[in-house]
C-alpha cells in the first residue's frame, strides 16, 4: 500500500538553529496521526514544510506516492494537501461562504477566469453553503467571518481545508483557544471526518488528542524520539521525560 505520507530524512536549519533534525515519518491512507511535543519542538515547522510554506534543506516529502518536496504551495493542493494554522487566517470581513468559495476555486478551473465575477447564487457559492453545512454553520453562511464566535471561526478553518476534498489534512491545534464546550464539538467535528481524509493532527489537549489518534510521533528539538500506538507512547520513558522531566 502506498502511504499517504511519506517523510524521509527531512531537515532545516535558520542559521545555527536547527528545527528539524533528520525526520521520517510514514502515515497510512486513512490514518488518525498525532504529532505532540513541548513547545518549540518543530511541530508546526515539520506540517509547513509539508505543506510547501518552508523548504527544506534536505530530505523529502512524498503524498501517496507524488514527490512535494520542491513543489510551491499552490501546487500542493492540487495533490490533495491541505491544512488549518495555529491563527486563524480567515478574512474577517468577508462573509463564511466567500471564504469556503475562495478555497473551492483554488482547485477549480475558474481560477483562470480573471474577469467573471464570483457572485452568491453560483455553483461555486452553492457548494460552499453545503461545505458550511456539513460543519453546523449553514445557517451562518451571509455573515462576516469577523461576526461569528472564536470557536465557530476554528469550525470554518475546518471547512476552508475541506472544501477541497483532500486526501491529506493537516490540523495544526484545531483547539487552541477554545473553550470546553466548543473544544468538545470541534472534536466531534474531527472524528466524523470521512476515512477517505487521511489526518495528521498538532494538539496540546491531551484528553482529546489522545481519543482522536491511532499513532503517535513525539518531537522533541526537531528530532522524532518516540513513535507508536497511544499505549506504547504514553508509556515511553522518553516521553515521560521530555513531558514531566522524569
Amino acid at each position: 500500500m502506498t502511504p499517504a505520507l511519506q517523510i524521509a530524512d527531512l531537515r532545516k536549519s535558520f542559521g545555527g538553529v536547527v528545527v528539524t533534525q533528520g525526520v521520517s515519518l510514514t502515515v497510512q491512507p486513512g490514518e488518525r496521526r498525532l504529532i505532540i511535543g513541548p513547545n518549540g519542538a518543530g511541530k508546526t515547522t515539520l506540517f509547513n514544510q509539508i505543506s510547501g510554506e518552508i523548504a527544506p534543506d534536505s530530505g523529502s516529502v512524498h503524498v501517496f506516492g507524488q514527490d512535494l518536496t520542491r513543489l510551491p504551495v499552490r501546487a500542493r493542493a492540487h495533490a490533495g494537501v491541505s491544512r488549518t494554522y495555529q491563527v486563524i487566517t480567515l478574512f474577517p470581513k468577508d462573509t463564511l461562504a466567500h471564504n469556503v468559495a475562495l478555497s473551492l476555486l483554488g482547485v477549480n478551473r475558474r481560477r483562470f477566469e480573471a474577469f467573471r465575477p464570483l457572485r452568491r447564487g453560483d455553483e461555486i457559492y452553492a457548494r460552499a453553503v453545503q461545505v458550511l453545512e456539513s460543519v453546523g454553520l449553514g445557517a451562518r453562511a451571509n455573515m462576516q467571518a469577523g461576526e461569528v464566535s472564536y470557536g465557530e471561526q476554528r469550525r470554518v478553518e475546518i471547512a476552508v481545508a475541506m472544501a477541497q476534498q483532500p486526501r491529506l489534512l493537516l490540523l495544526d491545534e484545531p483547539l487552541a483557544g477554545l473553550s470546553q464546550d466548543e473544544r468538545a464539538m470541534v472534536a466531534a467535528l474531527i472524528a466524523g471526518l470521512p476515512r477517505e481524509t487521511t489526518i495528521v493532527m498538532i494538539e496540546h489537549d491531551m484528553d482529546v488528542a489522545l481519543a482522536f489518534a491511532e499513532q503517535i510521533s513525539v518531537l522533541h528539538h526537531g528530532e522524532l524520539i518516540v513513535e507508536g500506538d497511544r499505549e506504547t507512547v504514553v508509556a515511553h520513558p522518553r516521553t515521560r521525560e521530555v513531558y514531566l522531566g522524569v
